[in-house]
């Protein structure tokens, strides 16, 4: 009897001990557990904000395209050593160095840059507020989409050169055939990639935006631009692209006192003059253009983009 009584207040004492657990303990775990659940969701909403040592940076970002410079550079010396063409078709680093002095000396290098980087600037401007409408157009409007959406796929895949000479012919060699050939190269693209970000748009951003009241030019601006701007950007890096690519056509093609000296025209002097030093320097200052554009302008603004979303850190 002794050890049943035993046995049974201990199991009396268990129970009470169990009750401890019961809906009463229960009852006071859970605000704790739903504080750990939002703790954990903001970790998962925390972007790390540490910034990277400059020395870091400069291995990560500024060493690489150094080093591919240099080996691109030692390779072109190489070819020249190794004579694998001729002289005049192929010449040295050096000749085209000296190419670049010769212009610095004389003061005309920032002048024919900026002569079509204006251009090519004032154009995307443009450009940009012809396209973004339209694209919004586009995008919201089916009749719209179904008469105009083919003809700006089309557009978008011809090439920009194929407009220079009615461009010539319309508007006569000046700077508004300049304009006309960087229109119809940058909108289409700036169009169809605004296009692009607002099918990826989720339907239910829109009812959230039809129900708090954002419809017509405010839901637009205030919820499918937003929601959009990583294709609508991307539409903007390509439509540069085509800017800058159709005015280089042009340049080439339309040669004229009247217009100054572009790049593009530089490139074409250096073809009349057989001056093989001047076409390369032409094409690097080109390329410098555009790579500089790209690192100062489109990738802040992606960066930016990806940051406010929580896809990119600050290191």
């Amino acid at each position: 009897m002794g050890s049943t009584d035993t046995r049974a207040g201990a199991g009396s004492g268990a129970g009470a001990t169990g009750s401890g657990t019961g809906p009463g303990a229960s009852g006071r775990g859970r605000p704790d557990d739903l504080a750990g659940l939002e703790a954990g969701l903001d970790a998962l909403d925390t972007v790390e904000t540490r910034r990277a040592p400059l020395r870091e940076t400069l291995v990560r970002k500024v060493l690489p395209p150094v080093v591919a410079v240099a080996l691109v550079l030692a390779v072109w010396q190489l070819l020249v050593w190794a004579e694998v063409t001729d002289a005049y078709k192929l010449p040295a680093p050096s000749a085209v160095w000296d190419s670049l002095s010769e212009m610095w000396l004389q003061g005309t290098l920032f002048g024919v840059m900026w002569t079509s980087v204006s251009r090519a600037l004032l154009g995307f401007v443009l450009a940009l507020a012809i396209g973004t409408p339209l694209g919004l157009l586009v995008a919201r409007v089916k009749v719209v989409r179904a008469a105009v959406g083919p003809i700006l796929s089309g557009l978008q895949s011809l090439p920009s050169v194929a407009w220079v000479p009615p461009a010539v012919l319309w508007l006569g060699l000046n700077d508004r055939m300049m304009f006309a050939v960087i229109l119809l190269g940058a909108v289409p693209s700036i169009a169809n990639g605004l296009v692009a970000g607002v099918d990826q748009v989720p339907p239910l951003f829109l009812r959230a935006g039809r129900t708090l009241g954002a419809t017509g030019l405010r839901g637009a601006w205030h919820i499918v631009m937003p929601a959009a701007l990583p294709g609508y950007l991307a539409g903007l890096k390509q439509g540069w692209a085509f800017s800058w690519r159709s005015l280089m056509a042009a340049e080439i093609i339309a040669s004229s006192p009247e217009l100054g000296l572009g790049l593009g025209q530089l490139l074409e002097n250096g073809r009349n003059n057989s001056d093989m030093p001047g076409i390369f320097l032409a094409i690097l200052l080109i390329l410098l253009v555009g790579i500089a554009v790209d690192l100062l302008v489109f990738s802040p603004l992606e960066r930016a983009v990806l940051r406010r979303r929580g896809l990119l850190g600050r290191g």
